[in-house]
């Protein structure tokens, strides 16, 4: 084989490296609620992180994120954030290092959390919506573009509304002001039997207790604690999953009093758009590296 062929099957190799990091998957997170959110993405071992890990999201607005085969991480949103230029700030639910970009830091308990893990190939998604680790805002996953029938989950109703006091999370100034969380008991009291730990650490002597059965009344589909997967983890094969904050839009204002309407419905909200952060599932994120070898193999 000449130094041509050479050449030539080694950028065939390359083009093929690199088509096979086309995004294949779309996150479509919505904020139906009445106030501003900033949602935080968390990448799972051995996956990389989406192409932005947090953002503002204001009332009525929408952004569709890419992501790729295989991928694996959660999603939330946190509230009652301030954030200087630098993007260094803090937030009083699910705060993530108090930065703006999560960059690796997942979220600080109590946040509802949606998880997922893309099937690669003809394998199946897995994912759910865990209140294991507490809840602050109401949510739901649809998987979109699905072959074959697919469950939508998720919590609808407004846990802060029934929070028990000892599991509140109160916001405001010198613990003046509205339930803007509901921590989970095992952050609340810490013990084994709560956190399934210890002796705990299995499905027979971890069982449901008081607090984790009222989150599983109130939200039938999410996780309640540890060892609740028989109801709340779910499957799929889909394009896209829509997740939606608050979204049947009755959660008030952090710290006020009254339920204010979301600037926009949905359905005719704007879709924002990040550097990096594409609206198509066709569209290629640059590989530096990739680009440098194939221009070094046609020019040497």
């Amino acid at each position: 084989m000449n130094i041509i062929s050479c050449k030539k099957l080694s950028i065939s190799l390359l083009l093929c490296m690199f088509f096979s990091y086309s995004f294949s998957y779309n996150f479509i997170i919505s904020n139906n609620c009445p106030f501003t959110i900033w949602p935080g993405a968390l990448a799972g071992a051995g996956t990389p992180p989406l192409p932005t890990t947090g953002f503002r999201l204001d009332a009525g607005q929408s952004i569709t994120i890419p992501s790729v085969a295989g991928w694996s991480g959660r999603i939330w949103a946190r509230t009652g954030c301030t954030f200087d230029p630098s993007g260094i700030g803090s937030c009083q639910t699910g705060d993530c290092g108090g930065k703006l970009e999560c960059s690796g830091l997942g979220a600080t308990p109590p946040a509802s959390l949606f998880e997922i893990t893309l099937g690669t190939g003809d394998n199946k998604d897995f994912y759910d919506v865990s209140i294991v680790d507490g809840y602050n805002l109401p949510m739901v996953a649809v998987p979109q573009g699905v072959n074959g029938g697919c469950n939508a989950t998720g919590c609808l109703s407004n846990l802060n509304m029934g929070c028990p006091k000892e599991l509140q999370v109160v916001g405001g100034d010198g613990g003046e002001g509205n339930v803007v969380a509901c921590k989970s008991a095992c952050e609340a009291f810490g013990l084994d039997q709560y956190c399934c730990a210890g002796q705990f650490a299995n499905p027979t002597t971890c069982q449901p207790s008081f607090y984790s059965t009222i989150f599983k009344n109130a939200c039938p589909r999410a996780y309640s604690y540890a060892f609740d997967d028989g109801t709340s983890t779910f499957t799929c094969k889909a394009n896209d999953y829509a997740i939606i904050f608050c979204p049947m839009n009755g959660v008030k204002r952090p710290n006020e009093a009254s339920t204010t309407p979301a600037t926009r419905p949905i359905e005719e909200s704007k879709t924002k758009k990040f550097a990096g952060v594409a609206s198509s599932s066709n569209i290629f994120l640059p590989l530096p590296m990739l680009i440098v070898l194939l221009i070094s193999l046609l020019y040497l």
